[in-house]
């Protein structure tokens, strides 16, 4: 598989979920107390991320 989301523990302890394409990381989510808020996250992504604007802030 090319693409996956893949959730993780800090080192703070915290849930986190990064995005990896070709086991490269394109973004990492913030903290989560629980791994039911990063899967929360996750679906968050796929619903609304198709539909998100795309803000170009350089010249």
């Amino acid at each position: 598989m090319a693409h996956k989301f893949e959730i993780y523990k800090d080192k703070a302890g915290e849930f986190r979920v990064r995005f990896k394409y070709n086991s490269e990381t394109m973004f990492s989510t913030e903290g989560y107390s629980t791994k039911a808020s990063a899967k929360n996250a996750i679906e968050s992504i796929k619903k609304n991320g198709p539909d998100a604007p795309i803000d170009v802030t350089t010249d």
